[in-house]
């Protein structure tokens, strides 16, 4: 039984044919996994028996979850050492509503370390391989969730966006990746990175299960405070209406220096679809993007500092029994259990919040980051939607940008805006690029008003339709 390129609905339709069961479509999926994951590794634990059959939005659909994201009993390592061993107590609220939707588990994914990277060679169980050509990244932090849709191991996936960790990866295997409003979909039982900036969203094989699946983890929660009481409606209803007359602004920043320009060719060849489609077609200017990679990197590594300092090897997670004093035990438990990328953004992050720094540092951050925010808003006065590339390359190859931390940051230049200003934004492919051979994917970003996911879905599909 091929499972490999089936979507939700032809699940159910193959369901409703009688053309497999839950079971044989549950046991293809884990075959695909045994054969495929060794080369990829994509999952990093794998869940041999499918829980009792639940009725629901989602019956019986096959899904990896982000190794960030609790489920209750089940191994969580966020892709570090120092989690290890850590098995979760409770389901995040996400997996609570998959549960009661009635998808299964296959397995929970890899990942750069507590999310940390764009390329997901920071994880501490070795790399995740992009499956259309290993040789090179899937992207990153989400890149065990990308690579497991991409090769067809999972239906769909979870992971989690703070500064484009969803969007980028899918756009380097050529996946659908949305990164929704902040506050729209819960953050209980997500470990966080930074916590203004975190959002869980799915990763698909096309725009309609994206909407599916964003209708069943979105909503408020009692449990996650920032989450915002707001009517979640069916997103799969905007898809197919007519874009005529749908104004969409394309920031100058975006089509600047540093953009591949076959990368710049196809995305522009995109919207030019749109414009014969009736979409208006507007300019615009973000200014203060330019500092949004510094601004990003400075609030992220003061909230890290501040998340991760739990990890003290007293509570959970590893500790060092050899240690001589309490001291030692801090010192060293976090000493072997943390990554570079990790170590080096706890450094970055207590420096910037550290007496003397705080004003000139995190503070005039979070001053540029209400800017930043501000200069969408004047945007989105003129237009319905912002387009433009999801990254400015294609996938790059294993160890090109490891030992390079400003190239590697590059990657997310066009993603990190989106979660200052806690927009939602998706990313799709439109389009690949031949390199020795191979035809890599371009991703095609969509960004949105606060909460009108409804638009970026219409336009997306529209795209989709129109490749």
């Amino acid at each position: 039984m091929d499972t490999k390129n089936l979507t939700i609905q032809d699940i159910e339709q193959g369901i409703e044919k009688k053309e497999f069961s839950y079971k044989e479509l549950f046991d293809s999926h884990l075959s695909l996994i045994k054969k495929d994951n060794p080369e990829i590794n994509s999952f990093l634990s794998v869940f041999e028996n499918d829980e009792k059959q639940k009725t629901g939005e989602l019956t019986g659909i096959p899904c990896a979850i982000k190794d960030n994201i609790l489920i209750d009993g089940k191994r969580t390592t966020a892709g570090s050492k120092i989690l290890e061993n850590y098995v979760a107590s409770y389901d995040a609220t996400v997996i609570q509503r998959l549960k009661k939707a009635g998808a299964v588990f296959l397995g929970k994914t890899n990942m750069d370390e507590f999310a940390m990277g764009s390329s997901t060679e920071n994880s501490a169980f070795g790399p995740t391989k992009n499956p259309i050509d290993p040789t090179r990244v899937p992207g990153g932090s989400s890149g065990g969730s990308c690579a497991s849709v991409a090769s067809g191991m999972s239906v769909f996936a979870l992971g989690s966006d703070t500064g484009g960790s969803i969007r980028q990866p899918a756009s380097f295997c050529g996946v659908v990746g949305l990164k929704p409003t902040y506050g729209l979909v819960s953050r209980f039982g997500l470990i966080a990175l930074a916590s203004s900036l975190d959002q869980i969203g799915p990763i698909t094989k096309n725009v309609y299960d994206s909407a599916r699946v964003l209708n069943v983890i979105a909503g408020h929660d009692k449990n996650d405070s920032t989450t915002v009481k707001v009517d979640v409606p069916d997103y799969t209803k905007s898809l197919g209406q007519d874009i005529k007359g749908m104004k969409i602004g394309m920031p100058e920043q975006y089509f600047g220096q540093g953009l591949d320009e076959e990368v710049k060719k196809i995305v522009v060849q995109t919207v030019s679809k749109l414009e014969k489609l009736g979409a208006k077609i507007e300019e615009i200017s973000l200014p203060h993007s330019e500092y949004a990679l510094a601004v990003y990197y400075i609030i992220l590594p003061s909230e890290v500092s501040a998340n991760l300092a739990r990890f003290d090897g007293i509570r959970y997670g590893y500790s060092d029994k050899q240690a001589a004093n309490l001291l030692d035990v801090y010192m060293d438990s976090r000493g072997f259990g943390f990554g570079d990328e990790v170590k080096r953004r706890i450094m970055l992050g207590t420096y910037a919040l550290s007496a003397g720094y705080y004003d000139a540092y995190y503070k005039k951050a979070q001053q540029v980051r209400t800017l930043i925010k501000q200069d969408f808003e004047k945007a989105f006065e003129k237009v319905d939607l912002i387009v433009g590339p999801t990254t400015p390359t294609v996938a790059f190859k294993f160890g090109e940008k490891i030992n390079d931390p400003l190239s590697m940051y590059l990657s997310d230049i066009y993603t990190v805006a989106v979660n200052l200003a806690g927009l939602p934004a998706i990313s799709l492919p439109c389009g690949t690029i031949s390199k020795e051979n191979i035809d890599l994917p371009v991703g095609f970003q969509i960004i949105g008003k606060h909460f009108d996911e409804q638009n970026i879905f219409k336009l997306a599909y529209c795209v989709e339709k129109n490749k």
